[in-house]
């Protein structure tokens, strides 16, 4: 976080809590809770998954403080973002209906290991993604680190006769996605593995790399602290990286975006499409594609729509305690690093 932490209250007057229903469940989900912050300099937002704890939740604060207290994003190089189509764990037979709510987009990204489902699903998912997107559309598979190694190989090798650009985090643990790389190639199968939760979820987001665990990195700007932050780790990565999104409202997606649109190359569509799976935003502008791309732009959340999808009283105290222990983390971790320099 570049700039001085705000006061807690500061924080805790400008905080507005949504509960958004989802047109698809995703990820379990069938809403998505955020909590925004109306800064000086923009909205941020906080909203990290229920299960995080708070050590990681705090980067979530960093990014949405540095997104609604700091007026200088890093320059962009591009003023429009390729984004990809997200397919969640639904029938075959659905898949036309969801890609139909991906304007333009000529990647897909379908979930897979669904829990509860079989590799048939996938295949039949994937297939079915095939079908709508042609011999000429990119697929990428994310299986959200649910394979273990054995059942990565035998999944991705029939996965892979439908063509797949990469394999999102096919394996939780690092050892299995480096075991994994080296599997499929002496297999003949060509999948690059891309990793996901082993960067964001990690003390140390470029642990991936120097295992040899990850031909590609995702960087999600809320997990990471910030758009500053993930465009540090980008640049010392030494591999290609996809920006994607933590199905954040259109004020989250924003940040992701001016991520995607500073970083020097963009080799893969970005996974920032991801409000079109909401069937309600906080934007009367919603970040969603149009011909397979988002724009760079600040989004400015609607009060009427933030007060329509307003979430009841005792789930706004629970994220504003939330907001309140994760604020004294970032507060106790700004201490230390001044007390660092003042020793140095």
């Amino acid at each position: 976080m570049p700039g001085p932490l705000p006061d807690l209250n500061d924080l805790l007057a400008r905080a507005h809590v949504v509960r958004l229903p989802l047109a698809v469940r995703f990820r379990g989900l069938d809403e998505r809770e955020a909590l925004l912050l109306d800064g000086p300099a923009g909205w941020g937002e906080f909203a990290p998954f229920a299960e995080y704890g708070d050590a990681e939740s705090a980067r979530w604060l960093a990014a949405a403080v540095e997104a609604g207290w700091d007026g200088d994003p890093p320059p962009a190089v591009r003023d429009r973002v390729p984004v990809n189509a997200t397919v969640p764990a639904v029938p075959a037979g659905r898949v036309p209906d969801v890609l139909a709510r991906f304007d333009g987009c000529r990647t897909a990204k379908v979930k897979v290991a669904e829990p509860g489902q079989v590799l048939a699903d996938d295949v039949a998912r994937v297939a079915a993604v095939r079908d709508v997107l042609g011999p000429g559309g990119r697929i990428r598979v994310d299986a959200n680190g649910a394979w273990s190694l054995d059942d990565a190989v035998r999944a991705l090798t029939a996965l892979a006769r439908h063509g797949l650009e990469y394999a999102e985090q096919p394996c939780a643990d690092l050892d299995d996605l480096r075991a994994l790389r080296i599997a499929l190639a002496r297999a003949g199968v060509d999948v690059p593995v891309a990793a996901d939760e082993s960067v964001r979820k990690a003390d140390d987001p470029l642990r991936v790399v120097a295992a040899g665990a990850a031909d590609v990195v995702v960087l999600k700007v809320a997990p990471l602290g910030g758009v500053r932050a993930a465009l540090a780790v980008a640049r010392v990565l030494g591999v290609p990286v996809v920006v994607s999104s933590a199905l954040d409202t259109s004020v989250g997606l924003a940040a992701g975006v001016r991520l995607a649109a500073a970083l020097p190359e963009l080799p893969f569509d970005c996974g920032l499409g991801t409000a079109s799976l909401l069937a309600a935003d906080v934007t009367r502008a919603p970040l969603r594609p149009v011909d397979g791309a988002l724009p760079v732009t600040a989004v400015v959340a609607d009060p009427a729509l933030l007060a329509a999808n307003a979430v009841p009283g005792p789930v706004r105290d629970r994220w504003l305690r939330r907001l309140e222990r994760c604020h004294a983390l970032l507060a106790a971790s700004a201490g230390g690093a001044v007390a660092r320099g003042a020793r140095a």
